[in-house]
């Protein structure tokens, strides 16, 4: 489902298809039960089409700096809804359940460098960047959203 290459270079570099999909939707919904946070499946409201997912996690990335133990938001979009502002309201949204259920003083999300249109979203999102950080070697951008 995931198959637009600028969508998947900045999530793993690999196309997903339906199996694959349906799997990472489940892990990502599987959380609620342990972890009181995680992911919700996104529809088109118009015909019930699956064009993505967002939610909150704590994957235990192993990045510098620590994001662990704070909700990190996530999100992926099919290509198709891209420039609707589908993200922004399904995310605004997100956030919205987030203030009125989380505790702790912020909500991390981490960026692909030159994904400049989820950068814009998160800016939108009322999230600021702060120093960049290293995950799996690589350089990401970290931004942190004050919890209100």
């Amino acid at each position: 489902m995931w198959g637009n290459d600028e969508v998947v270079r900045y999530i793993g570099g690999t196309k997903l298809g339906r199996e694959d999909t349906w799997r990472r939707s489940l892990a990502a919904t599987g959380q609620w039960p342990i972890l009181g946070i995680g992911y919700w499946i996104a529809e088109l409201k118009a015909d019930g089409r699956l064009i993505g997912q967002l939610g909150f996690a704590d994957f235990k990335r192993d990045m510098t700096p620590s994001i662990e133990g704070e909700p990190e938001l996530g999100y992926v979009f099919d290509p198709s809804v891209h420039g609707r502002g589908i993200a922004f309201e399904a995310c605004a949204a997100a956030l919205r359940w987030a203030d009125g259920h989380l505790g702790g003083p912020s909500i991390a999300a981490i960026i692909s460098p030159g994904n400049d249109a989820s950068m814009k979203l998160a800016e939108r999102l009322g999230f600021v960047r702060q120093p960049d950080g290293l995950y799996r070697g690589e350089i990401t951008t970290l931004w942190r959203r004050a919890a209100r």
